[in-house]
């Protein structure tokens, strides 16, 4: 199968054009003409997962988030990124991403699966589909019963089967209607509480924004970036095998970039 026949079969589900307008998505490097037989999923283009998508016989490797985000003037082995890009043209990997579209369109209703959030609605509207109805990042909706904060961090820990979070807020504190913006979501904190949340739960809150939060009467869980969003390599990986039972499909071990010690 060729590499743009997969891309074809991925973008009937997940459009380029319902990334977010600063995203980069799409085939990013390599070859659409590829003859592709395995496919090796990860979170990131790290050096350790190209190099692990080589090490399989990867033809190509689809990743959440875009190696490239910002222009690149040069591709060559003397700067972080183009390194990366150029090891993957000399090993002659078809790289594509597929970030907010995703998120869009899948992210945001597999966390609310996951974390059994009931009466769901989208967190912050992006687009409006062909039939009318609405999608967006995250979503906003009712756990089966009110439960105290430190409860919920539990919960959460157990749903996501993550070893740490960070939280802001009372521990004694009853919750129940609960925000989940996967990823980083300090701009989700405006729409969390705008939709009247107890909480949210989301990634890569800072100091200020988490005491800022609580202030206004939201508590938040940051579960992390990669925490909240690894979900993507398992669920990929059960599209592809749906979608293209022919093709090889290898994803990425769950490996935190982070410890807690």
């Amino acid at each position: 199968m060729l590499c743009k026949e997969i891309m074809k079969v991925i973008e009937a589900s997940y459009p380029t054009e319902a990334a977010l307008d600063f995203d980069n998505v799409g085939l990013l490097a390599g070859r659409a003409e590829k003859e592709v037989e395995r496919v090796y999923l990860a979170l990131d283009a790290t050096d350790a997962v190209i190099g692990r998508a080589a090490e399989a016989g990867a033809d190509m490797l689809i990743t959440h988030h875009p190696l490239i985000f910002t222009p690149l003037k040069k591709v060559n082995d003397q700067d972080f990124v183009s390194k990366r890009v150029l090891r993957l043209i000399q090993n002659d990997i078809s790289y594509y991403a597929m970030h907010t579209n995703y998120d869009v369109l899948r992210m945001a209703e597999l966390s609310e699966k996951i974390l059994k959030i009931t009466d769901a609605e989208v967190l912050d509207e992006t687009l409006e589909n062909a039939d009318g109805k609405k999608e967006g990042i995250g979503r906003v909706g009712m756990l089966e019963k009110p439960v105290t904060l430190e409860e919920c961090c539990v919960y959460v820990k157990h749903k996501l089967n993550l070893g740490s979070i960070k939280v802001f807020g009372d521990m004694g504190r009853m919750v129940r209607r609960m925000a989940v913006s996967p990823g980083s979501g300090k701009s989700a904190i405006s729409a969390a509480l705008r939709k009247g949340a107890d909480v949210l739960v989301t990634g890569d809150i800072g100091h200020h924004d988490g005491i800022d939060a609580v202030e206004q009467g939201l508590c938040i869980i940051d579960a992390g970036h990669y925490g909240t969003e690894y979900i993507f390599l398992e669920d990929m990986q059960r599209f592809l095998n749906e979608k293209l039972p022919g093709l090889e499909v290898t994803s990425e071990p769950v490996i935190h970039p982070f410890q807690v010690v």
